[in-house]
Parts: structure tokens; sequence; C-alpha cells
């Protein structure tokens, strides 16, 4: 079973089980998959699932803090929660340690030596750790390991 038709059956096993704020957040998901395969006129595979939630799941962190600026915490409270629910169909993120030796390998790869290859490092980077870390993180613990 592909991560869509998982998340399919979760929205109907949240509907059974009457929790409106999965089921919910699960639709506006699946909407967001619908969109993109009407759009691009393609299949998605599991690897463009994770692209999908990984960019719904950064813009409900930007939602968040804009509410969280402007005092909404009922908002920044459901915005909160769905980010929570997305992040399970995500691959485990790596840790500090893992990232900074998985980017340590592809400094050596690339030859990389000083800040000014970074592009070449983030470039091979975002393939290899995709899905697996996030982009913000990567860029930053590069820039630590080129200084």
């Amino acid at each position: 079973m592909n991560l869509r038709e998982t998340i399919n059956n979760d929205v109907k096993e949240a509907m059974k089980a009457k929790d409106a704020k999965k089921r919910d957040a699960l639709r506006l998901l699946t909407s967001a998959f619908k969109q993109i395969e009407v759009d691009e006129r393609k299949e998605l595979s599991d690897e463009d699932v994770i692209k999908i939630i990984q960019t719904q799941i950064k813009r409900r962190n930007d939602a968040a803090t804009q509410y969280k600026d402007a005092g909404r915490d009922d908002l920044l409270q459901i915005e909160l929660d769905e980010i929570e629910i997305y992040s399970l169909y995500l691959p485990a993120q790596l840790s500090d340690e893992e990232l900074s030796s998985a980017l340590k390998e592809i400094i050596q790869k690339v030859g990389a030596t000083t800040a000014k290859d970074m592009g070449k490092v983030m470039g091979m980077a975002s393939k290899e750790l995709s899905g697996k870390a996030d982009g913000k993180r990567i860029n930053e613990c590069v820039k630590s390991l080129l200084a």
C-alpha cells in the first residue's frame, strides 16, 4: 500500500471514529494531492506525496507564526494540530548527529572546502536527504560545517 492509499484509509477511519480534527486535516491534504494531479496531469508517487506534505507543514508553520504574533491562540492550535497529524506520514527525521555525518560525506564527495561551495553541497544534499531532513536544517548544518 502506498502512502496516498494509507492517507485515504486514515480519512475513512477518522470518519468512522468521528475524529473531526483528523478527518478535516487529512481531507485538506488529499485535496492538495488532487490539485497537483490535475494541474500537472500525473500520478503522484510516494516521493511526490512526501514533498506535498512537507510543503503543507511549512505553510502551517508560517500560519502558526502569524497567528501567534496576532495573539490568535485558537487558530494557532488548529495549525499546530494539523502539523502534528501531517508529521505522522513523513519518514523518520534525521537526528542532528546523523544529519551532520551525512552532510560530511556529501561535502567529501563534492570536494567542498569553503562557503563558496555551498551550492554544490546543497544540491546533492537536497536530493539525498529529501524527506529525511528539513531544508532549513540542512542549510544551517552545511553553513556550520563549511565555516
